[in-house]
């Protein structure tokens, strides 16, 4: 299907989210959309696809002017949107995801549905149980039944906002294979991202947006220079890195066992330093998360010590580890970082101390201001976090952290990022090492995770690595082992 787009305009209040973008899709195509963070590349998405309404401007497709104001019109059209946080209910069953907003009256045809889900993961090699419950599915697989859920109620048009956000390579090669199927049977992908090594790789065509505005657009073969240049205007380079100098231990895990469901992980060890950066790595589901939320307090171990300067906290709640100096930002952000409904300010004013029953609302603003220019947060005091962009809810996350902290455990904290926003920040996440916080961070950026760490913990299928000197580990090496190659027994 072709998909034209004639002078989109887009307001909310004074920001100009999306600046009059003309832009032709043809069929076939995989549309790569890049920019930095903020830049209206998910604003115009939500326009195509009806979540949200533009102030002006033509949408067309196949030549015809049509009108879309419900995601409902829009999948009518054959128009379906992958959103960056998954659009599903994670207490029902696979089954029953895939008929939620399906035709059929108010009992749908679930064997008919089996039986399309069947055919179509066969198509495209997935493998998920239609019995099984969302919330025990990977993100990836979560993604996989959005995709599946999409085709089955007729897109032509497949929007994917950010997909690779979260997910295991192996899961965003199977990803890319799905969508160059689709393409090559004539439907038309539009993949929205901020990673120039993946539009490179996957995408016919690349619009670059910045600010609101589509500024160029580009086809293969692709100058990664020039792409960096038109999304900010510079060019963009790394740190040299910066590894720990001194060990005063900090962090203790001794004998450390932790299981779930699925995994069982014995025999952990591990001494982190004050200032030092342990990264962790592995694929989607292979027991890191589990691991830091057990130092964090939020899961319990089933044997071992977790200790914070010489205190055992075993056992402990997760406020005990805060008081102890420990805080987790967790990767979710809109489910468990951040409250949907509430401004900026009234975020700073749950995550700081309050002094008597009186709320202080004036310094409470003043201090969001001082937050929103500090960590260069784009928006005001009186906006809600939900109406933020994914970049600028990660920087506002790390501005309600409290300063005081000695050990600051992070799942994905670059996780849906633009390159310079990544940069920015770990200098801040740096600048505490400095002061003497210790970090934990999980990541499924090879390149970020031996960049950025001291040394690095491996998961897979139950066991953990020996820690690795991130500064001679090689991409390579490092790739082996998450894939389980090496891996001692």
């Amino acid at each position: 299907m072709k998909v034209e787009l004639q002078q989109i305009d887009k307001h909310f209040g004074s920001v100009h989210a999306n600046d009059h973008i003309t832009m032709t899709i043809p069929a076939g195509t995989i549309q790569g959309i890049l920019g930095e963070n903020g830049a209206g590349k998910s604003t115009l998405m939500k326009i195509l696809s009806g979540f949200i309404q533009a102030d002006s401007g033509v949408i067309k497709l196949d030549g015809k002017k049509v009108v879309i104001h419900t995601p409902d019109q829009a999948i009518h059209h054959g128009i379906g949107m992958l959103h960056q946080d998954p659009l599903d209910f994670p207490p029902m069953r696979v089954v029953d995801n895939l008929v939620v907003g399906s035709p059929g009256g108010l009992v749908p045809n679930k064997k008919e549905a089996i039986a399309a889900l069947k055919k179509l993961q066969e198509r495209f090699g997935f493998q998920i149980d239609p019995d099984a419950y969302v919330e025990t599915l990977t993100v990836g697989e979560r993604q996989q039944l959005e995709i599946l859920r999409l085709l089955w109620l007729g897109a032509r048009v497949l929007i994917l906002d950010e997909p690779t956000t979260g997910i295991s390579a192996s899961q965003r090669l199977k990803l890319f294979d799905t969508l160059r199927k689709l393409a090559a049977d004539g439907m038309t992908v539009i993949f929205v991202s901020h990673k120039l090594e993946e539009v490179e790789v996957l995408c016919h065509r690349i619009a670059v947006f910045q600010r609101g505005r589509m500024v160029g657009e580009a086809k293969p073969p692709y100058v990664t220079t020039k792409l960096v240049e038109m999304m900010f205007g510079k060019a963009i380079t790394l740190d040299e890195r910066a590894p720990c100098a001194t060990c005063d231990p900090v962090l203790k895990v001794e004998h450390l066992e932790v299981e779930d469901t699925r995994l069982h992980i014995c025999d952990i060890n591990l001494e982190v330093c004050r200032g030092e950066v342990i990264g962790l790595a592995g694929m989607e589901g292979s027991g890191q998360r589990m691991f830091l939320r057990t130092l964090a307090g939020l899961t319990r171990p089933v044997g071992g010590k977790v200790i914070v300067h010489d205190k055992t906290l075993t056992g402990k709640t997760y406020a005990s580890f805060r008081k102890a100096g420990v805080t987790y930002v967790p990767a979710s952000r809109l489910e468990e970082g951040l409250i949907s409904g509430l401004s900026l300010t009234e975020h700073f004013i749950l995550a700081r101390e309050q002094k008597g029953f009186i709320i202080n609302r004036d310094a409470a603003v003043k201090e969001t201001e001082e937050n929103i220019d500090q960590f260069f947060i784009r928006g005001k005091p009186e906006t809600h976090v939900e109406a933020l962009s994914g970049g600028n809810q990660q920087r506002a996350l790390l501005a309600l952290q409290r300063q005081d902290v000695d050990v600051l455990l992070i799942e994905h904290p670059t996780r849906g990022l633009d390159i310079e926003s990544s940069i920015w920040i770990w200098s801040k996440l740096k600048a505490r090492c400095q002061l003497g916080a210790t970090i934990v961070f999980i990541s499924s950026d090879l390149e970020e995770l031996l960049h950025y760490s001291d040394r690095i913990l491996v998961f897979f299928g139950g066991k953990v690595s020996e820690p690795l000197d991130a500064g001679t580990t090689t991409v390579d090496q490092l790739g082996q082992l998450i894939g389980g190659l090496g891996m001692k027994s």
